[in-house]
């Protein structure tokens, strides 16, 4: 395994680890804090949720992440660890300074400044970034 597979690997489970702290918090903080549930009974239908949402809904967004937002040619290891480690930053400091923000803004903010320095912003397919963000 390269060194750079490793490396990939590592920043993608520390993304995956913060996205999980950071966004979270978002979802159970209402009925938590209303007492409108128990706190147990929250973070097992968040964890249901999160755990079915694929299945059951499809992974359109992440297909529209991969494919629409720029060719998958540019989208190269160096590029995707530049993301999330952008990413990463992001979640850390918007989460030390107490701003809410979201992992997913973060990362295709990450894939798309990570893109545009390796490729160009010519790379970038604005109608995917627009499909994205409206």
């Amino acid at each position: 395994m390269s060194s750079t597979l490793i490396v990939l690997l590592v920043c993608a489970l520390i993304f995956d680890f913060l996205n999980g702290f950071h966004d979270s918090s978002n979802i159970v903080a209402t009925p938590i804090a209303s007492r409108a549930m128990s706190p147990r009974r929250v973070l097992w239908m968040a964890a249901a949720a999160e755990f079915l949402g694929p299945f059951l809904f499809g992974v359109a967004v992440a297909e529209t992440i991969g494919k629409d937002l720029t060719d998958p040619v540019y989208v190269t290891m160096p590029v995707v660890i530049a993301a999330m480690l952008s990413a990463v930053m992001w979640n850390l400091i918007t989460w030390r300074l107490g701003i809410p923000s979201s992992s997913s803004h973060a990362l295709v903010g990450g894939i798309v400044g990570s893109v545009a320095v390796s490729q160009g912003f010519d790379a970038i397919q604005t109608s995917g970034l627009i499909k994205i963000t409206t």
